[in-house]
């Protein structure tokens, strides 16, 4: 039993079993577990599971080393090994991306920090760097447009993420990282909008039934280029969501303690 005092100064004796208090947010490392969580837990796995599916999709044609298996027109062998270069890389990034959000990593920084390193310097920053002139030598400006343009994307923001956590900001280093995979998930969003954008030319008529499969490749500049936009908006949407709520490490101040409800 417990006293319970009212604002108007009355008291009222309360019943510890039929109290319920105020549910106390779970912190990691002095964090808001509700700001570490961009993604919801079930959210990051389905994502891990789209991303290893995409992987395979994405590293098949390439795995026998087939240059006839290119799903990108390539004008050599140099164009070609930088090409696969970037594929594989890419995949390393886009596997490792979805762990970066699992909050049992987070609390775990030694791990964090492994996958984190393992994750910009083997999957990002080669794959941005070979993006540069896969897409310049490929000829065609929406290639161009639609590789160049995240890969220096890639670079910055993953360059901002590192700089926020060494001065020690969290949120900002989350928001940045945020944004990175945003552009490596480029790889799945551009594989899923290049179908749906044939289908709805088939069925508008603008694309003929017999010239399906070479519209298909035409296109796959025009889903990259879609592709990094669409991610980029839906990363600063989940940014923007997550900073409105304060964060302890913000505002200094401790969670607050469970408070004692009505019987």
């Amino acid at each position: 039993m417990a006293q319970i005092t009212y604002a108007g100064g009355s008291r009222r004796t309360a019943d510890s079993e039929r109290t319920t208090p105020q549910r106390v947010r779970p912190r990691i490392g002095g964090m808001d577990v509700q700001v570490v969580q961009v993604l919801r837990p079930r959210r990051v796995w389905l994502m891990l599971l789209v991303a290893v599916v995409a992987s395979a999709v994405m590293v098949a044609p390439y795995a026998l080393l087939d240059v006839g298996s290119s799903r990108l027109d390539v004008g050599g062998g140099l164009h070609y090994g930088l090409l696969v270069a970037h594929v594989f890389t890419a995949t390393v990034a886009l596997v490792l991306g979805p762990l970066q959000f699992v909050p049992a990593i987070r609390a775990r920084r030694r791990w964090h920090r492994r996958v984190g390193r393992t994750y910009l310097l083997v999957g990002v920053l080669p794959a941005a760097v070979t993006a540069v002139p896969v897409a310049l030598l490929s000829g065609r400006i929406v290639t161009q447009v639609g590789l160049v343009i995240p890969a220096v994307g890639w670079l910055v923001t993953a360059g901002l993420a590192v700089r926020a956590i060494r001065r020690g900001d969290v949120a900002a280093h989350r928001a940045w990282m945020t944004r990175n995979y945003a552009l490596t998930f480029l790889a799945v969003t551009a594989r899923i909008l290049v179908p749906l954008v044939l289908l709805t030319g088939l069925a508008v008529g603008a694309i003929a039934p017999a010239d399906a499969p070479t519209a298909a490749t035409s296109l796959i500049p025009v889903g990259q280029v879609l592709g990094w936009m669409i991610n980029l908006v839906v990363a600063e949407v989940l940014v923007r969501r997550a900073r409105r709520f304060p964060t302890a490490s913000r505002s200094g101040r401790a969670a607050p303690g469970p408070v004692p409800a009505r019987p």
